[in-house]
């Protein structure tokens, strides 16, 4: 039973969900510019996204090992933030324990989901079926995203318009541009989270056939790659007031630091992964940066 909470603990654990959390707090944040907040549909939306999560942690785990991709992963290429939750290959799950893990919590945040719709906002009905269907098809095939080059642009919709998007629909009825473009900054720092949490796994992914981006790039062209990405959220967050968002959305520029911090460091240490693990822990601070900085931004505006 030790082994069993281990095991679901490692596929909830809140580190892993920063970056929903960090969408939820940036809407949440914007919705309360625009007007009083519903606590209890904040809480049923941060339920139902939580539930999604640990549904496609699970599942992604079943379709990972199956491919091969967790088992190719060297001891000393794992990483705090990537290289998967490894349940399986540490005998803390069964698979039968963990697809059964994954069908509830799918079930769960379909349920909450539903609710939301029958009660509060039926338009987010398509943007609940969007969600679940990226976060099961990242791993699952036919789709397979992650395998086959459009996994990080699923993250990005995914984690930035789509999360931040749905939890400002709930609370005002309807999205504004200016939120939707907000959120494409958290969106573009979300991705190049997952673009360093890559570089670690090169080896095991391009064995196991996950073709990502970096894996397709190749290790030094995919930092150079890094610093774009890094650079275009920068170059969005310029922009956004001229846009309409209001100025103190530039609160949220605080997350360029550790952001130019993890680009000094990828360039230097792309192609060893146990030196590219500050580079991930700087960029992780930098959406929960940008996510703290332009909500508190937005509502003190």
């Amino acid at each position: 039973m030790t082994a069993f909470w281990k095991g679901l603990w490692r596929l909830a654990d809140p580190k892993i969900s920063l970056a929903s959390f960090a969408a939820m707090f940036l809407g949440a944040c914007a919705a309360a510019h625009d007007g009083a907040l519903s606590l209890w549909w904040l809480t049923l939306t941060v339920l139902g996204i939580f539930f999604v999560e640990v549904a496609k942690n699970a599942s992604g785990e079943i379709f990972d090992f199956d491919s091969g991709t967790d088992r190719a992963i060297a001891s000393q290429d794992r990483s705090p933030y990537s290289g998967e939750k490894r349940v399986l290959i540490d005998g803390l799950l069964t698979r039968g324990q963990t697809i059964k893990i994954s069908t509830i919590s799918y079930l769960l945040g379909i349920v909450v989901g539903l609710m939301i719709v029958g009660y509060r906002e039926p338009r987010i009905f398509w943007l609940g079926v969007a969600g679940v269907a990226l976060a099961f098809f990242y791993n699952a095939p036919p789709l397979k995203l992650s395998y086959r080059g459009f996994g990080e642009l699923a993250v990005g919709i995914s984690y930035g318009p789509l999360i931040t998007a749905g939890t400002y629909l709930v609370q005002r009825g309807t999205v504004s541009l200016e939120v939707i473009l907000a959120s494409v900054v958290l969106g573009l720092l979300i991705v190049a989270f997952l673009w360093a949490n890559e570089f670690p796994d090169y080896k095991a992914d391009l064995a196991s056939g996950r073709h990502n981006l970096v894996v397709q790039l190749g290790r030094a062209k995919a930092a150079r790659a890094f610093v774009a990405i890094v650079a275009s959220a920068g170059a969005v967050l310029a922009f956004l007031p001229l846009a309409g968002v209001a100025v103190g959305v530039w609160l949220g520029g605080i997350s360029l630091v550790p952001a130019v911090i993890s680009c000094r460091i990828l360039l230097r240490n792309a192609e060893v992964a146990a030196r590219v693990v500050p580079a991930q822990a700087m960029i992780l601070l930098s959406f929960v940066l940008y996510a703290l900085g332009s909500g508190i931004g937005l509502l003190l505006s």
